[in-house]
């Protein structure tokens, strides 16, 4: 129950920031300059935790996650700089689903548990991976119903949800390697940056390059 409330209170959190942040592109600009450097700061320790020694090979994939980054922000700040109405709804709809997928597969796992999803997080299951599904099918078609067709909602969610799921295990994966419990202490009770946008930090880009080729 007390990890059900921090994932609704850091949703919540998350979704009155972005409506703070939109009407003003000055602090959405400040906003996505902290999430591109905290962001860095706690991948680069999960590399340097993996790799250790092997200096090249941090060198070129701290270059890698710093382009990915930037390629993450830049899909957040033309939209808003330029006022794209549809790719503005687009970006709402990702992070939607993000949450729902997250706080779905939570509910669903803690309810009927079952059999683990994977190794790498222990914690994930089957019936939260359906209880992600479920939640961001919901969510997505009763918020966005009126601006999207029904087909294009029921594909494009699942996509996305799937993409989240996996953007989740491959940061769990990361920090299993790393031995680490959380990426970082930004969030205080919550962990790191990473531990609350893993799964949008999968999902966005490539969900946005999905839209543009459906």
């Amino acid at each position: 129950m007390k990890e059900l409330s921090k994932r609704i209170l850091t949703s919540l959190i998350l979704l009155i920031l972005l409506l703070i942040i939109i009407n003003n592109k000055i602090i959405l600009f400040l906003s996505l300059i902290f999430i591109y450097f905290q962001s860095f700061y706690e991948l680069q320790n999960i590399l340097k935790k993996i790799f250790k020694k092997k200096i090249l090979k941090i060198y070129i994939l701290n270059i890698l996650v710093l382009l990915y980054l930037l390629n993450f922000l830049l899909q957040i700040w033309i939209p808003f700089q330029n006022n794209l109405e549809i790719e503005k709804n687009i970006l709402f709809l990702i992070l939607t689903v993000c949450i729902a997928t997250d706080i779905g597969g939570f509910i669903f796992g803690k309810i009927f548990k079952g059999k683990k999803l994977s190794i790498v997080s222990p914690n994930k299951t089957y019936s939260g991976m359906i209880g992600s599904f479920i939640f961001s099918l919901i969510f997505g078609f009763v918020i966005f119903n009126q601006i999207f067709s029904n087909e294009f909602l029921i594909l494009y969610i699942i996509l996305i949800s799937i993409l989240s799921q996996a953007g989740d295990l491959l940061i769990s994966l990361f920090k299993r390697k790393a031995n680490m419990k959380d990426t970082g202490a930004v969030l205080p009770g919550h962990g790191g940056l990473l531990d609350r946008i893993d799964g949008l930090l999968l999902a966005l880009p490539l969900s946005i390059f999905l839209f543009k080729i459906l």
